[in-house]
């Protein structure tokens, strides 16, 4: 009895060794994706987890993008942070100076053995998360979207105007949302996130500076410009048109895209990556088109500003853990897997072969207006239009959004505010290089 109680310990002695000699490296990945983004996001681990059996990819929903950057950075100053963590463009700034905390990935694929060109991205998106003097990329591009127009094609029509022709300029889309109104619109004009189109947007598209020092890039000693007579007269011309009906604010992140859904607004513009909802719940013809600008200013358009978030590999993991997180990098980056995201997600392909699969594959013409959101982005982007880098720029945006809100109330004119929006987000700026130099 005794001899089979040793043999038997002696066998599970050896299972157990075979076992933790085959252990899979799991690799935790915190992120933002709520719903049937979600899902979409459990999808992509699952596919890399079944295609190898080294690595294990474990994804982890932590709250919107500020709760699941606050939480790593609690858990990083704990010792357990994860191994990638999704981040929203504003928060690139934050991480770049975050010493020790983050691995560009560039140096991760590096270390890793693993194949990376940063010149397969979308210029404009991958210059956005490109390091500084050309070091490789900091992170990787996942999430991307940029600013469009959706207009109501039926809202048209009924306005007597072309279904098939959306307004180009800022002076057209004045002219066709009184056409709106006075068809009985309740809403000619709205948009979501105010900062970013209005004015962030505005300026990468218009190829004016946001802030100095190229939008931030150059360095931290940047300062805000977005006070400057076109952003004045821009902010102006919607508080007039607000005056006369043609524009609603809706709030400060999402909420126009279901007025305009929902059949209430004729014209929206926002997040491409809205294509999904307003597909799903629109129950009238829609069309998709590029972000209006002034005919007037040179060098305009040039293209949109960059939204949607990146994967950062966070800093003081085990190699293994870096080859793991390399290895999952190179599965993202294909441009099948690419071209899929794009295409079930609305957000933008990543790389310009996933661009180049997807029109081949007929998608955009099956789903008209799909790629002006690309199309803004696949241009040579300029210092002024590469995007906008700055540290607090969660919070600087929400000073505008408060700066807004008393233009679209009458309380200040907009000088007044575009004023008084650099003046409290330099001391931000100033507090943000003090902090990193």
């Amino acid at each position: 009895m005794k001899l089979k109680f040793k043999a038997l310990a002696i066998a599970c002695m050896l299972a157990t060794m075979s076992i933790s000699a085959h252990a899979t490296t799991e690799i935790s990945w915190w992120h933002s994706m709520a719903g049937a983004l979600g899902d979409r996001v459990n999808g992509l681990a699952d596919e890399f987890n079944k295609s190898q059996t080294e690595y294990k990819v474990v994804p982890v929903y932590k709250g919107a993008y500020d709760e699941a950057m606050a939480a790593a950075t609690a858990a990083y100053r704990a010792g357990n942070a994860p191994d990638i963590l999704q981040v929203f463009e504003v928060g690139t700034a934050t991480m770049m100076y975050s010493k020790g905390a983050i691995k560009p990935v560039s140096e991760v694929m590096k270390l890793a053995g693993e194949p990376f060109d940063p010149a397969a991205y979308v210029p404009a998106i991958g210059g956005y998360y490109a390091a500084p003097k050309g070091a490789g990329l900091l992170s990787l591009p996942f999430n991307s979207s940029t600013t469009v127009m959706f207009y109501n094609k039926d809202m048209f029509a009924k306005a007597g105007l072309d279904p098939n022709k959306p307004p180009v300029t800022w002076t057209e889309l004045a002219a066709d949302a009184a056409k709106l109104k006075a068809s009985g619109a309740k809403c000619s004009y709205t948009t979501t996130w105010q900062s970013w189109v209005e004015l962030e947007s505005f300026s990468t598209w218009h190829n004016v500076e946001f802030a100095s020092r190229n939008n931030g890039f150059d360095g931290l000693d940047t300062r805000l410009k977005f006070n400057s007579p076109l952003h004045v007269k821009h902010i102006q011309n919607l508080a007039n048109w607000a005056k006369q009906g043609l524009f609603t604010y809706a709030g400060r992140k999402d909420e126009a895209t279901s007025k305009f859904y929902s059949g209430e607004c004729g014209l929206l513009t926002g997040s491409s990556s809205s294509y999904a909802d307003i597909a799903k719940n629109s129950k009238f013809k829609f069309g998709i088109a590029t972000l209006p600008y002034y005919n007037d200013v040179p060098g305009a358009p040039q293209n949109t500003m960059i939204g949607g978030a990146s994967l950062w590999v966070m800093g003081g993991k085990k190699t293994e853990d870096y080859k793991g997180v390399a290895k999952f990098f190179k599965f993202l980056s294909q441009p099948e897997v690419q071209a899929k995201w794009h295409q079930e997600t609305g957000y933008l392909p990543t790389t310009l072969a996933a661009y180049e699969i997807t029109r081949k594959s007929g998608f955009y013409d099956r789903n008209p207006g799909t790629d002006v959101a690309v199309k803004q982005m696949i241009t040579k982007t300029t210092d002024k239009s590469r995007g906008i880098r700055l540290g607090n720029m969660p919070q600087i945006r929400t000073i505008i959004d408060e700066e807004l809100e008393n233009v679209w109330t009458g309380k200040i004119t907009p000088k007044q505010a575009l004023d008084t929006a650099v003046e409290r987000g330099n001391l931000l700026l100033e507090r943000f290089e003090k902090t990193n130099k």
